[in-house]
């Protein structure tokens, strides 16, 4: 909006070229998200603490959690999203179909997220929707978003397989490139929804992706600093470092209030709406296996839940404790800070490990 408005002007004013420049648009969206962040989070808690909007508390969890956490607000995704699709409308190319498709993304997924948190909220338990019916509305919308990039844009490698370290290994997925999309998308969405089980756990590592997807967006979208790491060349993916820096504010801005002890939980709205945005850019810029590196981290919680569930339906033995993995350390007497600054210790080790692929090849 502010991009288009002050673009137009530039035969006037020439100091307005500096719009033109991602960096600098870059570096607005992160300020902008993260200023409304601030601004809006302090009354959405007070109202969502005056009207009851807490999520309840696994009864099957940590002791401590059901005295420390309950009554703390939940639904904090709102503050995030609206962070997100504000800064990135007033300072993105509206032109640009892979802009659009993440706004649908991030929208439908918290939207979906939105109601799983009202129904945990209404019945008092954390079942929340039933998992036949978020499996399906994930499904149809990642299908949606896929739809829109194999129809709308002009993006010739959308259905090619990049691998990390090797700069000529691509494989053609053809038509496996849709299960393949819906996978990293759903996968992406309720990995990051497992991470969000302890004050600031999944917020920094989201924030960490999405910085670490900021840089390589702007170097995929770019000739020259693509064919120096030789990386494949996409027009016009460029204009996601601007959605990226929107995430990175937002969840900056966030843990302000997140941080432990939470004042908020991101709850269902949050996290699969990061999550999925994060898998939606990865397919856009045709990193995916480098996501699952950068955002290892979700895939341990991930990981850990299906040993868990395998192992003791085959078994009738568990592997841990408790999972996701995290509640397996609390279960170990850890204490809930020490757990969450290791994890962000190892999310900020997988991040440099997956940005050094892009000169690794």
């Amino acid at each position: 909006m502010l991009f288009h408005f002050f673009t137009s002007l530039i035969d006037q004013y020439s100091f307005l070229n500096v719009f033109k420049y991602l960096t600098f648009r870059t570096g607005l969206s992160v300020m902008t998200s993260l200023v409304v962040v601030f601004i809006i989070g302090a009354p959405l808690i007070k109202l969502f603490s005056e009207k009851m909007i807490t999520g309840p508390i696994r009864q099957d969890g940590p002791i401590d959690h059901i005295f420390k956490k309950s009554g703390t607000p939940t639904m904090g995704g709102v503050i995030i999203i609206i962070g997100i699709i504000f800064s990135t409308i007033l300072w993105a190319d509206l032109t640009n179909v892979y802009v659009w498709t993440l706004i649908f993304v991030s929208i439908s997924l918290g939207g979906l997220g939105l109601l799983d948190d009202i129904l945990k909220i209404k019945f008092k338990n954390s079942s929340g929707l039933k998992s036949k019916y978020k499996f399906t509305g994930q499904l149809i919308i990642a299908a949606l978003a896929l739809f829109i990039l194999s129809e709308f844009s002009n993006h010739e490698f959308l259905y090619n397989l990049y691998f990390p370290f090797f700069k000529n290994l691509i494989l053609y997925m053809g038509i496996f490139f849709i299960p393949f999309g819906l996978f990293v998308i759903i996968g992406a969405s309720n990995a990051v929804n497992l991470t969000d089980g302890l004050d600031g756990l999944a917020t920094v590592p989201v924030m960490l992706v999405a910085l670490s997807f900021t840089f390589i967006s702007y170097v995929v979208g770019n000739t020259i600093f693509s064919e120096y790491l030789q990386i494949q060349y996409i027009p016009d993916v460029g204009e996601l470092s601007i959605f990226c820096g929107s995430i990175v504010g937002a969840c900056l801005g966030f843990l302000w209030y997140n941080a432990p002890p939470a004042k908020i939980f991101m709850g269902d709205t949050g996290s699969l709406s990061l999550g999925g945005s994060l898998a939606a850019i990865a397919i856009i810029v045709k990193h995916e296996i480098v996501l699952a590196i950068i955002g290892g981290l979700f895939v341990l919680e991930t990981v850990s839940v299906i040993i868990q569930v395998i192992s003791f339906k085959l078994t009738g033995k568990r592997i841990f404790k408790m999972a996701p993995i995290h509640h397996h350390f609390e279960k170990k007497g850890w204490a809930e800070a020490t757990i969450v600054i290791r994890f962000w210790i190892i999310a900020i080790i997988l991040a440099l490990i997956g940005l050094a692929t892009l000169k690794l090849r």
